[in-house]
C-alpha cells in the first residue's frame, strides 16, 4: 500500500490565520471586530474549510455538537461512541443529520481484555460487531464486511495498535490517525513514523469526547458523500484528501480539557462500567449478536 505525502496544516485562531488559511487552501470568509472580555476590540477571522469537511471521529452528539460543527464549517461528522450498539448509533446519526450536516454512524470496536485492549474504528459496517472479542476475530469480521478500517491513536497508551499489529493486517487497514487533540508530540511522531513504515494513508480527527473539541481537527475531500458507504469507499480507495487541525491557545485549552476527561474516563468511568452497570450492551453475549461471536469472545 502506498500513499502520497500529505502535510497537516495547522490553523491558528489569531490574525495569522489569514496567511495560514491561504497556505492550507482555506478561505477566510469574514474578518470582523469582536469585543473581548476587557472591553477592547480585536480582529476575529471566520474560516470555512474548502471542500467536503469531515471530522472523522467524535464520541459526543447532541444539538450543541451539531451547532458547533456547523459553526466550524464542517459538512459531516463520524459518530462512534463507546459501548453503543450499531442500531442505536444509526438511529442517533439519522436523528441529528439535516441538510447542512450529515452524521455518519461508525463503531470504535474495543478488542481484547481491559488489560490488553486495542481499538479499531470501523466505518461502513453492514452487520453489528461486539466489543470484548479478540483482535484477530474483529479483523476477520471487518474484512468479511469490507468496511473501512481506521486505526485511531496508534501507539497511544495501552489502548492502541502497535506497528506489529498494523503490519500483520496491512491489507485490511486503510488509514492511521496521525493527529488528534489528545495526542502529545511523541504520540504524533510515533504515529507518523508508522505511516512512513507501512505506507498507509494518514488521517486526523478531533476524537472529541467533549462538545468543545468538535471540529478541532478534520479532513477535507474533493467531493461530498451521500451515504456512509460512499465515505467508506473513499477511505478504502485512498481518494484525494487534505488534513487540518487548529492551533493556538484555544486549541491548547481544549486539549487540556480532553486530557482531564481521559483521566475521569479511566478512573470513575471504568469503575462505573465494570462494577455498577453490569453487562455492556455491546458484550458478545447480548442477544443482538445471536451467539455469532462466542468462539472469539474474551469474557
Amino acid at each position: 500500500m502506498s500513499h502520497s505525502q500529505r502535510g497537516i496544516c495547522s490553523v491558528a485562531g489569531d490574525p495569522g490565520l489569514k496567511t495560514l488559511a491561504a497556505t492550507c487552501q482555506k478561505s477566510v470568509s469574514q474578518i470582523a471586530k469582536t469585543e473581548t472580555p476587557n472591553g477592547s476590540t480585536e480582529l476575529a477571522l471566520t474560516v470555512q474549510p474548502e471542500g467536503y469537511a469531515v471530522d472523522l471521529h467524535v464520541k459526543v452528539l447532541d444539538d450543541g455538537v451539531v451547532e458547533r460543527a456547523k459553526a466550524r464549517g464542517l459538512d459531516a461528522l463520524v459518530y462512534a461512541p463507546h459501548f453503543t450498539r450499531l442500531s442505536e448509533i444509526r438511529r442517533q446519526a439519522e436523528a441529528f443529520s439535516d441538510e447542512e450536516l450529515t452524521v455518519f454512524p461508525a463503531r470504535e470496536i474495543f478488542t481484547g481484555t481491559w488489560q490488553q485492549r486495542r481499538h479499531v474504528l470501523a466505518i461502513g459496517l453492514e452487520d453489528p460487531i461486539p466489543d470484548f472479542i479478540t483482535f484477530d476475530g474483529a479483523m476477520r469480521e471487518l474484512d468479511r464486511q469490507d468496511a473501512a478500517v481506521l486505526v485511531p491513536h496508534p501507539g497511544f497508551l495501552n489502548v492502541s495498535l502497535g506497528l506489529d499489529d498494523i503490519e500483520a493486517y496491512d491489507d485490511i487497514i486503510d488509514a492511521l490517525e496521525v493527529y488528534n487533540p489528545k495526542q502529545l508530540s511523541h504520540h504524533r511522531d510515533r504515529a507518523q513514523s508508522f505511516t512512513s513504515e507501512t505506507g498507509h494513508e494518514p488521517f486526523v480527527s478531533s476524537y472529541a469526547h467533549v462538545r468543545g473539541t468538535v471540529g478541532e481537527a478534520y479532513v477535507t475531500f474533493t467531493k461530498a458523500f451521500e451515504s456512509v458507504a460512499g465515505l467508506s469507499a473513499a477511505l478504502k480507495d485512498d481518494v484525494e484528501r487534505s488534513l487540518f487541525h487548529r492551533d493556538g491557545l484555544s486549541h491548547d485549552l481544549r486539549r487540556a480539557v480532553e486530557w482531564a476527561h481521559l483521566g475521569l474516563e479511566n478512573t470513575w468511568g471504568k469503575f462505573d462500567r465494570l462494577m455498577l452497570q453490569g453487562t455492556e450492551p455491546t458484550h458478545p453475549d447480548h442477544v443482538a449478536y445471536d451467539g455469532r461471536f462466542n468462539d472469539v469472545k474474551v469474557y
